[in-house]
């Protein structure tokens, strides 16, 4: 049996620059969730008041030009252009984490990963078994309850104001970013029906050439921006959903400057400028948009929303985000302590573990997405998938919420030594040991 005492620490402090990082990512993400909720509220006001015609009609809109086959709805612009965004600062910061974030180190990422995997495969199996027998094509959504939407369990943090360790917060948030890219990578695989080779093949050229100007550390929007769009254009044309474009530039940016140019010592690469200025864009006006024109479901009143309740599918994402959600990820993480020389870090319990597994079981951006791919936009079983989203995601955030603040007292305690600077150098007594990261 292995010695406590030499067991390795769970959700242990990473360095200080990491720290100071995630701190500055988290604070961002909080503007955008408190938006994000705002723009939900506007839609779903909007499309149960007597001017819901006036919104369906806006969201039906055709804009764009016909013959590169872009005369699309607004809503469509939302879902393939707006979130490509979003899936481009989800690349951005992926990379960052694997090549220059604490979890360059195989034995902390091995954690958020394993997590999101079983944070996605428990859902989907719920959701399974629950539509095995609903039959009409019910099971092409079992992909809806996998996603964890950053922005809005952040949001959720900040409203009911706990002092949420940084080391789960990191732990939220680097599971989310790996779980997005799961997510993306599910799209690309089972919600894609024919596939044009040429077009996809054609991508390839201005994505190298993207790549290509960025490794020279060419930060001219006017060479960029054409590049990318006739990336995600070409991406489009392909029948390979837009998104994975997004993931794909973002990949191709670099985190560090090469080599020849002196290295890491060098100082940062691209990404690091590029998330610096497109995450804003992202969270503050993409993922909301997005938001406003997805969340507008017209429920019907009391007997709209029993029937919406009532369909198996519903069901089958409500109780994969508030339970697949939570098994998945507090079992995942469990069985890695379990069968590992890992225990958790001093002042958690893992009653923490647990709150933060059910905060994953916010899942809105993707989750939406998914349905649309999965049942077609603007049908009825579409608007019963956004109602199973919404409600699943407030009941998860509600029992969140309820378990995380029990704790805020010993979070706040955690908290006060997180911050302790005795030697005002700026760096908290806790990091004192990687110091000499700020010069």
């Amino acid at each position: 049996m292995t010695n406590p005492k030499t067991r390795l620490p769970l959700f242990s402090r990473g360095s200080w620059s990491e720290a100071d990082r995630i701190g500055q990512i988290l604070r961002k993400e909080t503007v955008g969730g408190a938006l994000l909720l705002a723009a939900t509220l506007v839609a779903l006001i909007w499309a149960n008041s007597p001017w819901d015609e006036a919104y369906n009609s806006l969201m039906s809109t055709r804009v764009g030009p016909s013959a590169l086959h872009l005369d699309l709805t607004l809503s469509t612009w939302a879902a393939d252009g707006l979130l490509a965004i979003f899936f481009f600062v989800v690349g951005l910061e992926l990379k960052r984490e694997f090549v220059a974030g604490d979890l360059r180190d195989p034995a902390r990422a091995a954690l958020p990963i394993a997590a999101a995997v079983g944070g996605m495969a428990v859902p989907a199996l719920i959701f399974v078994i629950i539509n095995l027998r609903t039959g009409d094509g019910a099971l092409l959504g079992w992909a809806i309850p996998t996603a964890t939407d950053i922005a809005f369990a952040v949001a959720v943090l900040a409203v009911i104001s706990t002092h949420l360790p940084l080391a789960l917060r990191t732990f939220l948030l680097t599971l989310a970013v790996v779980d997005d890219l799961l997510a993306v990578t599910v799209i690309a695989i089972f919600y894609t029906d024919d596939i044009n080779f040429i077009a996809l093949g054609l991508t390839l050229i201005p994505l190298a050439l993207f790549a290509f100007a960025v490794q020279k550390r060419v930060r001219s929007w006017w060479i960029l921006l054409p590049l990318a769009a006739a990336t995600w254009i070409l991406m489009h044309e392909s029948g390979v959903h837009a998104t994975v474009a997004g993931v794909l530039l973002g990949f191709a940016v670099p985190v560090l400057r090469s080599q020849a140019a002196g290295g890491p010592d060098a100082g940062p690469g691209l990404a690091e400028h590029f998330e610096h200025k497109i995450r804003p864009i992202s969270s503050g006006i993409a993922v909301p948009l997005f938001a406003f024109c997805a969340a507008g479901v017209t429920v019907g009143g009391f007997s709209g929303l029993r029937s919406a309740l009532s369909d198996p599918i519903a069901i089958g994402i409500i109780a994969g985000l508030v339970i697949g959600k939570a098994i998945g990820i507090f079992g995942t993480t469990y069985l890695v302590s379990r069968f590992t020389r890992a225990t958790l870090d001093a002042g958690l319990k893992w009653l923490d573990v647990f709150g933060v597994a059910m905060l994953a079981g916010i899942g809105f951006t993707v989750s939406l997405l998914i349905g649309d791919l999965a049942f077609g936009e603007g049908t009825q079983r579409d608007d019963h998938v956004k109602v199973g989203v919404l409600t699943g995601s407030i009941v998860a955030a509600s029992l969140a919420a309820v378990i995380l603040r029990s704790r805020n007292k010993a979070y706040r305690a955690i908290h006060e030594e997180e911050t302790r600077d005795d030697d005002h150098d700026g760096i908290p007594d806790i990091y004192q040991g990687t110091r000499d990261e700020k010069a």
